[in-house]
């Protein structure tokens, strides 16, 4: 019996040892010398401040105001809020609000009601943003980046075709030339994950600060 104690303990030591320290500091070397950008969370700042990061999205929205310029509250005691017209919108995180430690998918399958009800909504405000300013825009147009969360809910990007249409409320909101609007999507465009998996998507979270820059 003393053999086994003492056999078993060797080993947790061991395993220790092996897996919660010198597998973490490998990994962790690698990654500081392979991918130090994404292994440092890929920071943004401005300024020296800390703004964000470019793996995570940002909410661009702002408080709707009553006639007393105080933001309205839902029944719930939250602030209502409204897309800010200046700047591009990400994907709609319903239940995280890109709060990157409660990032979750939805979870709701193709035959919940909840889930049609919450991309009909999605769709409606989507075409209420954009139609003023991309006259003819149906839903069968609206790229389904647009009304849909991604897995994680927290994702920056959105699809080409979807920065294309919002670059039209960009513009004129803002006073450019599209031409110009275009040419910072074009920059803030992420490659194909090792150049084949995914799809091209625009960061958000950068195109925004590009904006205001």
């Amino acid at each position: 019996m003393r053999r086994d104690l003492v056999t078993s303990v060797i080993a947790i030591v061991v395993i220790t040892l092996l897996c919660g320290l010198a597998y973490p500091l490998v990994v962790t070397g690698i990654s500081q010398v392979a991918f130090p950008g994404n292994s440092n969370g890929q920071k943004v700042k401005v300024d020296g401040r800390l703004v964000g990061s470019k793996l995570i999205g940002q909410d661009f929205r702002v408080p709707v105001l009553d006639a007393n310029g105080k933001p309205k509250m839902d029944k719930d005691g939250n602030p209502i809020l409204t897309p800010d017209k200046k700047y591009f919108q990400p994907r709609p995180s319903t239940l995280t609000n890109y709060n990157a430690a409660a990032s979750a998918f939805t979870n709701l399958g193709p035959n919940s009601t909840d889930a049609r009800d919450t991309f009909r909504a999605s769709l409606e405000g989507y075409l209420q943003l954009e139609k003023p300013y991309t006259p003819g825009l149906s839903a069968k147009r609206v790229p389904v980046d647009a009304v849909t969360s991604s897995a994680s809910g927290v994702d920056p990007q959105i699809s080409k075709a979807n920065a294309e249409i919002q670059a039209r409320r960009i513009a004129a909101v803002r006073r450019l030339p599209l031409s110009q609007v275009e040419a910072l999507i074009k920059a803030n465009t992420d490659g194909r994950s090792l150049g084949f998996l995914g799809e091209p998507g625009v960061n958000t979270t950068t195109l925004n600060q590009a904006l205001d820059r």
